[in-house]
């Protein structure tokens, strides 16, 4: 699906572009929106290119650069950071040899800092895609990165 037919499914009001932005960096293997996507975006919606990157910008959830097959999100919200979630910063990093915001070079894993994920109770938490791991610990975090190796 290319990105006018994304627009034409969601329609091209204000209230739609997140989910816009959202679907359209799926459309690279690299889960990014592109500068020309940005650009055919502002086209389509009306709005202007630096709205469009002041959105990416805001919402982890969207990236302008190339990002791993697996997109690692830990919380580093309040609840999370209490729980010793800069100390599975930390361990991710040794583990992949990467730093926040970093992408390995196998292009597998990109590690990232996200917001509250909703799940507190659960402290320190992180993501992977869709999928949210809580109580972590770095053993968690080591057979939890070996079985995403396997995939």
């Amino acid at each position: 699906m290319k990105i006018k037919e994304i627009v034409d499914k969601h329609g091209r009001t204000p209230d739609k572009i997140l989910a816009i932005m959202l679907e359209c960096q799926e459309l690279s293997d690299q889960k990014y929106l592109k500068s020309e996507d940005i650009l055919t975006l502002s086209q389509e919606m009306g709005v202007p290119e630096s709205r469009i990157y002041s959105i990416a910008s805001f919402y982890s959830l969207i990236s302008i650069e190339p990002r791993g097959k697996y997109i690692i999100q830990l919380c580093n919200d309040v609840p999370c950071y209490i729980n010793g979630s800069m100390n599975l910063a930390d361990e991710l990093e040794k583990i992949l040899d990467i730093k926040m915001g970093k992408t390995t070079k196998d292009g597998l894993f990109t590690l990232e800092f996200t917001s509250c994920l909703g799940c507190c109770e659960k402290a320190p938490v992180m993501q992977i895609d869709d999928v949210v791991f809580g109580n972590l610990t770095g053993d968690k975090l080591s057979a939890i990165l070996q079985e995403y190796r396997r995939k």
